[in-house]
Parts: C-alpha cells; structure tokens; sequence
C-alpha cells in the first residue's frame, strides 16, 4: 500500500505502520510530497514521523480509532456494501432538517439516529442535515472543535457508522446533508502545524491565524480542503455540504477558494449524475455568495439567512438585545423586508455592528430558494445562556405561527431537530475536553460572557458537566403527549401542503399581498394561498380585501375559524396561523 505526506518543511519522514518504523523518499514528482510502499489493510494503524519525532496521525486520516490523539487507520471505502441505489435529491423544493447525531438519541449514534428516520420520513422531510461528525476530544461535544477533517468521530460510529446511516437515510427517501468546517481547526489534537503551514498569521480570525488559503503554500492547502469537501460527497454519497462560517475564509486570491470549490462540486456531480449542492454560513449579507460563478459570485447552491431569523425571532417573542434590537426596532416590518428582499441589513446602518451591513439582493435574478429560513438552529437555540428553545417561551399558537411563515415562505425551510414537536428538552453548550486547562478556560470563558449580560455565573450550565448533554438530549416520548402532539400535526400539514401546492416552492419573489396590518394581523399571500398570523393574546377582525379574492377553503388554521362574511371581514383568534385557499371574484 502507498502511503503519502505533505510535510515541505521536514527533513526526515518516517512512516510508522503497524507497529514497525521505515523512511519515506521525497516524491519527485510533488515537492514538499513524501512517500513510502508498505503492507496494510483496513484497521491497519499508522502514523508519520518528522525529523525522528514521535508519530503523528495523518492529516489526511480518514479513520482515528483512539481519538484524535491516536494514530491513524486505514479505511478502503470500497468495501462498504451500499444496499441502496441513489440518485440523490436536489435543494429546489427541499425542507431540511438539522441534527446532533449526539443528542438525536440518548445514544448519541449514528446507529441509534437511524431508527428515528421514519419518523423524519413520515414528517415530510427531505433532507437531514448533520452537524460535524469529524473527530473532536472527548466523546460529547458540538463537533465544532473538530481537527481531522476527512474522518468521522469514532463514539458516533466510525466511517462505517456514517456510511451505515447515510445508506439507511436513502433507503427512506431523505438526503444527507454534512456540516463541515474549513475555517478552523479545535484546540486541543490538531496537528497540522507540524506538517506544513497550514494556518498563516496574514489572517486573524476569532480561533486565531486563519486557515492559509493565500499566502505561501496555500496551493496544497486549498487542494487538502478540496480533497476532503469531495471526498465526504463521494465516499459517502453525501447530497451536500453545509458549510461553517465561509465569511472566516480570509482569502484575497483573484479566485476565492469558495468559488473554487463550488466549480468543483458542480464537476462531480456531473460526473456522478447525482444533484450535489454547497450551502454556505456567512454573516457578510453578501450576494456575491450565491452569485453564479460566471456572474462574479462564488457559485454556492445556497446560504442560510440569519436575518429572516431575526425578523421572525423579534416579532414573536420581543426580544431587542444584542443583535435583535434593529430588527425589533423595526416591529414586524422588519418581517415584511426579510420575506420581500431576503436580507434586512442589505446596507442599512446595524447598530449591533456599529457600521452599514450587507448589500441587496436581486430578487429579479436570485432564486428564493437560494437562502434558507428557520425560526430554531444549533446556533440560535445553543449560543443562548441556557440553551432554551422558542417553546421554553412561547405558546404552541405562537409556535404555529413561526411554522407558517418558515413552511410557506419561499425561502428553502430548515427545521432544527425536536422544533417539529415544540420540544421542552433545552440544547445547550457542552464538551468534553480532556485537556483540564482548556476544560477550565472553556468553562470560566462562558461564564464569563453571559455574566456580561447579567447571567450568575452558576445559572450558566457547565459546558464540561455530562449532565449539561443529557439534557440536550430529545425525549422521544413528547411527540405522543399533547401539546406535542398537536404541534407535530400542523407541521405534517404545512409540510404536505407545501408539497402539493407548486405556489409554495415557487422560487421568485411573488406575493399578491404581505402586510402587517394595523388590526395586529400579519399576513402574505402566494398563489392562490394567503397565509395569516395573530401573534396577538386577543381575536382580531382583518379585512380580506378585494385583492384576495373569494376565499373558498380554509386549508389549515391552528385555531378553528370560519370563513369570511359577505363583508370580507374574518375573526381570526389569538395566538393563531391560518392557510386559506382564495378563487377569484
């Protein structure tokens, strides 16, 4: 078997494989390539020596059965029986759904995340989007902190595990979707400044010197995050890449690494015949994301758009602090520009930034399905002090409300795992570090920050405490009680009325109505479908109007409601969303 290594710096590379130390040759075909032939399998454990240190797992390891700390195994992924044919699913017309293979079952596997498939089946799901599953200290831990970017964490399941779960996903219809992170590498294992520069000190970034895309040997680099993004999607027959915080990949190349990567994903799947798609995190509000690669952009299929997060987020329950308190300001206008244009800070002042933010969308060339709306997400929920979800203080009206505007807005949805059920369960912040130093700083450091926002400093759960993840966890016995169950319904509802209703998917920026009424209604109307909220403690009477039309079927309501009078006036009850199907006069 040949074994290779990118270590431009070293003098002398041994390889270590099973037990037994040999020298590896300069490559003369590569520079900065070494190489060496010896025999191995699968499960055979290696590493590299540089310049007679001890060994070090590959950085392109694609197994670490002892941890990230550990040497490296072999994997032959040809191996693997797929039982399933798969010919993937594209993002147009997709509702996604985030999850923890950590916390989806008190397992915390991807075995044990399997069984609960059907359920996401029957829910109307089509695609699963797991957050990073490479390998981080420890056992629990959000994946953030991640240092081998080609493996799998070995307490989910290994390569197999996640191959395993992927195929399991096909057999019921659900694509997979894999967060990954590029911008940076954990604290605690990562070896690759040992090998090479793969971090420069050009860039800062909030986890230290960036990730080395543009100076001095930033080919390789490019080309090893490249290799790993490609081979996620084709080893694992991944449908798509979520990718973390693509505004932290400081890059002043003529063509950015992100447009790089998207050409290449677009290679493979016309390679492989399968829909492959990139959606990207980025806090810029810049167009230029998902802008095609001919047109300037980077070529991404998608990005999440935390501004209608907000928007929604701030209309229902009120919260100002922090980065809410411009888009509170604004009340449910601020609704009414995020479903309109897609990002609300588009050039506008943000107080939180203390500066203008973002630019506009063209929303006569961008398909709406390029950005991607929720009300919860791992973020949203888990950088809170406590991890509370919008159920530890909202209504299950309330909660409706926020499903009929993520559901029927024509932003491509994203549910974040238990929301379906208006779980109670919190998602909080937690690790398990093994390094006593890095647990103290990690936990003194939260505590620390949410102190500055008046939080006690023992309200704040330890992010080191096992207890703090088996909190996290879901109880799978919620979605048969009510509340819960009812809520599940409606989601169930609005998710098949999306699919069968071709207005709902529409991917331009249509609305024969979108208004935040003085009546206290919030409502917008696409196709033939007009959908209203009172987020209210009180009824309220709303005018139709005559741009709506004859409203002939009251197609989903929270809240039993009648059809409107001759008068055109409508009771709509308190806490409520309703669906209604208008014909013409």
């Amino acid at each position: 078997m040949l074994f290779e290594v990118w270590a431009p710096h070293a003098e002398r590379v041994g390889l270590h494989v099973d037990g037994r130390d040999r020298p590896m040759e300069p490559d003369p075909g590569r520079a900065g390539w070494w190489r060496a032939e010896a025999g191995a399998g699968p499960g055979t454990r290696y590493g590299f020596a540089l310049d007679d240190g001890p060994p070090l797992p590959d950085p392109r390891s694609r197994r670490q059965p002892d941890g990230p700390e550990g040497l490296s195994a072999v994997v032959d992924h040809s191996r693997f029986r797929w039982e399933r044919e798969w010919f993937g699913r594209p993002l147009p017309g997709a509702v996604l759904y985030e999850l923890h293979i950590g916390t989806f079952t008190h397992e915390g596997t991807f075995d044990a995340a399997a069984e609960q498939l059907p359920h996401l089946a029957e829910l109307g799901i089509t695609h699963v989007q797991l957050m990073p599953v490479c390998p981080f200290p420890g056992t629990h831990g959000w994946g953030y902190d991640g240092v081998a970017p080609w493996a799998v964490h070995e307490p989910y399941g290994g390569p197999e595990g996640l191959a395993r779960f992927v195929d399991a996903a096909h057999g019921h219809g659900l694509g997979v979707v894999l967060d990954v992170v590029h911008n940076h590498l954990g604290p605690s294992g990562n070896h690759l400044p040992a090998f090479g520069p793969y971090f420069t000190e050009t860039h800062h970034t909030p986890w230290g010197a960036a990730v080395n895309l543009d100076a001095p040997g930033s080919d390789e680099v490019r080309a090893y995050f490249l290799g790993s993004a490609l081979a996620w999607l084709r080893d694992f027959r991944l449908d798509g890449l979520r990718l973390d915080a693509v505004h932290a990949l400081r890059d002043t190349r003529a063509r950015h690494f992100l447009a790089e990567l998207s050409a290449a994903v677009d290679a493979l799947a016309a390679r492989t015949g399968r829909p492959l798609f990139l959606i990207g995190e980025s806090d810029l509000n810049d167009p230029r994301t998902t802008l095609p690669r001919e047109a300037g952009g980077h070529g991404l299929h998608a990005q999440w758009n935390d501004d209608f997060h907000h928007a929604l987020h701030t209309f229902l329950t009120g919260e100002r602090q922090g980065y809410y308190a411009d888009f509170a300001a604004e009340g449910p206008g601020a609704l009414v520009k995020t479903l309109m244009g897609g990002f609300f800070h588009d050039g506008t002042h943000s107080a939180f930034r203390g500066r203008r933010h973002g630019s506009p969308l063209n929303t006569h060339t961008t398909p709406a399905h390029r950005l991607l709306g929720y009300a919860q997400t791992h973020d949203q929920v888990g950088n809170r002090a406590v991890g509370d979800r919008l159920s530890a203080r909202l209504s299950p009206g309330l909660l409706a409300c926020a499903a009929a505007v993520v559901l029927c807005a024509p932003f491509t949805p994203m549910l974040f795992m238990g929301e379906e059920w208006g779980a109670r369960t919190p998602w909080q912040y937690f690790t398990d570090h093994q390094d006593p130093e890095l647990a103290e700083a990690v936990r003194s450091g939260r505590r620390r920050e949410f102190a500055a926002h008046g939080w006690a400093a023992g309200d704040v759960p330890d992010p080191q405490d096992p207890a703090t993840r088996l909190r996290s966890c879901l109880d799978w016995r919620e979605p048969e009680r009510e509340p819960h169950r009812a809520l599940l319904d409606w989601y169930r509802r609005l998710i098949a009325l999306r699919r069968a209703e071709p207005a709902l998917t529409d991917p331009t920026w249509s609305y024969t109505g979108l208004s935040s009424g003085s009546d206290g209604c919030f409502s917008f109307q696409r196709g033939p479908l007009r959908v209203l909220l009172n987020p209210g403690d009180r009824p309220v009477k709303t005018w139709l109007g005559p741009r709506t039309g004859e409203v002939t079927e009251v197609v989903a309501a929270w809240r039993r409601i009648e059809l409107p009078g001759p008068d055109g006036m409508l009771r709509l009850p308190p806490e409520t969303a309703a669906v209604l199907r208008c014909g013409s006069r």
